[in-house]
């Protein structure tokens, strides 16, 4: 292993550890941020339906 795989396994490791540490100090945010995402991502699958349905529809 070079100097440069050395380095960006501990600049990776150093890296998950802060954010380790960031979502453990931030839980409560980062538990809502996560919800919103959901609801995001079931929004966006249900307007996905409703375009797959009419384009089927009209068919």
């Amino acid at each position: 292993m070079d100097k440069t795989g050395i380095i960006s396994l501990i600049l990776g490791l150093v890296l998950c550890a802060l954010g380790v540490y960031a979502i453990w100090v931030f839980l409560p945010e980062v538990v809502v941020a996560v919800e919103g995402l959901i609801g995001i991502v079931v929004v966006l699958a249900g307007l996905l339906l409703v375009i797959f349905g009419i384009l089927i529809f009209k068919d």
